[in-house]
């Protein structure tokens, strides 16, 4: 098992109980404001809550917060940056670069100031950003929501790679197509109850 939640409360609702086991993929829907990303925020233990989150049988406390987020790893619609040098972000600059082409991305855009890259550039350098722990479960919000047909294929297959290799994925999306193709079970969010579709 990666991960189980149980009894799972906070400002997104709830309780929320569920289990994704390796390589299982689960897609998240509902209206604007219902609380899709406090639920990714909650799993990845970065807002309040009740209840618990355990990983592969070990409970959230058990983690130090660093160690869970980088096992647990939450990708924000809008991920933060805090330097405006993009390769400061990338200890592990021959890694990162590897990744690139994955994702139609040139090693050039790491010489680029942040604020220079588009908002297309700077989702998939979140991703790879993200990626180079080799996290075993990804919550990720809206993750194509500003890519292109063709950018959001790339970033699908590299998903579809990381469920074949046993990671857990967590997704809010709009695009139930998108959720078919990375055979994930659907659940809809509203009113602070989720409910299998």
């Amino acid at each position: 098992m990666r991960l189980r939640t149980q009894a799972l409360k906070g400002a997104a609702g709830g309780p929320f109980d569920f289990a994704l086991g390796a390589g299982d993929a689960m897609a998240i829907t509902g209206p604007s404001g219902a609380g899709k990303s406090v639920l990714l925020r909650m799993i990845a233990d970065l807002d309040p809550h009740e209840g618990t989150v355990a990983l592969d049988g070990v409970e959230r406390a058990a983690f130090t917060a660093p160690d869970w987020r980088r096992r647990v790893a939450y990708l924000a619609a809008e991920p933060g940056w805090w330097h405006d040098d993009t390769a400061a972000h990338f200890p592990d600059r021959a890694r990162a670069v590897a990744l690139m082409p994955d994702l139609a991305l040139d090693a050039a855009l790491l010489a680029q100031p942040v604020h220079r890259l588009s908002t297309g550039e700077r989702m998939r350098l979140a991703l790879i950003r993200t990626l180079l722990n080799d996290p075993p479960v990804l919550l990720l919000d809206e993750p194509t929501g500003a890519l292109d047909p063709q950018a959001t294929r790339l970033v699908e297959a590299i998903l579809s790679a990381r469920l074949r290799a046993g990671a857990a994925l967590v997704i809010v999306t709009h695009d139930m197509d998108q959720a078919a193709r990375l055979g994930a079970r659907h659940y809809h969010l509203q009113a602070g109850t989720l409910t299998p579709q």
